[in-house]
């Protein structure tokens, strides 16, 4: 499949060279297949501007969660499954500190997670001398009900922004981020500054055309973390692809991406399909 597509793509403004080969290769944008951290191991350092990383939250253990008003499992894969408290916190710090070294120095990373995962995450961006910058709220206005009605009903994810340490001078597109109703945000109103908490639906089915990956991010919500922290023609990495949301606002906005992604079969089926769509859309545009 990925070679199919590949072959009506035309690569141009070569990305970082890598000791390893593309998975996939298009017009500023690249896929590798493998562990988060081996990869970014053989990608050279300081050469991104800006990171989202939404890893593992470790729910893969058994537990029951709510789907279309149906209980369903939540076992995603063997790539969620906890390694138990320290276990996790370890592969936190292994993947963060890759990062790092992966980050230029006034480039900026943002981290997502529930709080199954990002206190984990945000202890070790402190142990790894990290400045954090703001804590986000993703409010979702249409979540999923809790079926046991033993607790308040999930609703939100957290999302750290974080500079590498505290003198570095991260870019922000504070302007563009205080004008206008932004991708629809029920809380923003025009002419204010943004503020911490943001009000974004989960996907809507014009997402998830070529299917929904588990973990899927909206890209209203993506759209807004690429715009407002990465300079146009800027590098992006996600090292947990999955549907490649944050490849395709990156596209969509005319900057560069690299992802990365353990499981083959999201890359063949949803990133690579996803990423070839934008690149013929931004083509269309043109």
């Amino acid at each position: 499949m990925a070679e199919a597509l590949l072959a009506d793509m035309v690569t141009a403004k070569p990305l970082p060279p890598a000791a390893l080969p593309k998975y996939f290769d298009a017009r500023g944008v690249a896929l590798y297949h493998g562990d988060a951290v081996a990869v970014m191991e053989k990608l050279p350092a300081e050469s991104f501007d800006l990171i989202f990383a939404d890893p593992p939250y470790g729910l893969s253990n058994g537990g029951m969660s709510c789907h279309a008003g149906k209980r369903v499992c939540v076992d995603k894969g063997k790539w969620d499954k906890s390694r138990g408290a320290s276990g996790d916190f370890e592969f936190h710090r292994a993947w963060i500190s890759a990062c790092r070294r992966l980050l230029k120095d006034d480039g900026s990373l943002w981290v997502s997670g529930t709080y199954h995962s990002i206190y984990a995450c945000g202890f070790a961006l402190q142990l790894g001398g990290w400045h954090v910058l703001n804590d986000i709220t993703w409010y979702k206005p249409n979540a999923a009900p809790h079926l046991a009605c033993r607790m308040f009903a999930a609703s939100h994810e957290s999302l750290i922004w974080a500079r590498k340490h505290k003198a570095a001078k991260h870019y922000f597109d504070y302007k563009l981020m205080r004008n206008g109703d932004w991708n629809g945000d029920i809380i923003k109103k025009a002419n204010k500054q943004m503020r911490s908490v943001w009000a974004i639906n989960t996907p809507p089915p014009k997402e998830k055309t070529h299917g929904k990956h588990p973990t899927q991010k909206p890209l209203a919500l993506m759209d807004r973390v690429i715009v407002s922290s990465a300079r146009k023609n800027g590098m992006v990495l996600d090292p947990f692809c999955g549907s490649a949301t944050t490849g395709v606002a990156a596209v969509r906005y005319g900057r560069r991406f690299v992802g990365i992604d353990v499981e083959r079969e999201y890359l063949d089926k949803y990133a690579i399909p996803r990423l070839s769509d934008a690149v013929k859309e931004q083509d269309k545009n043109k």
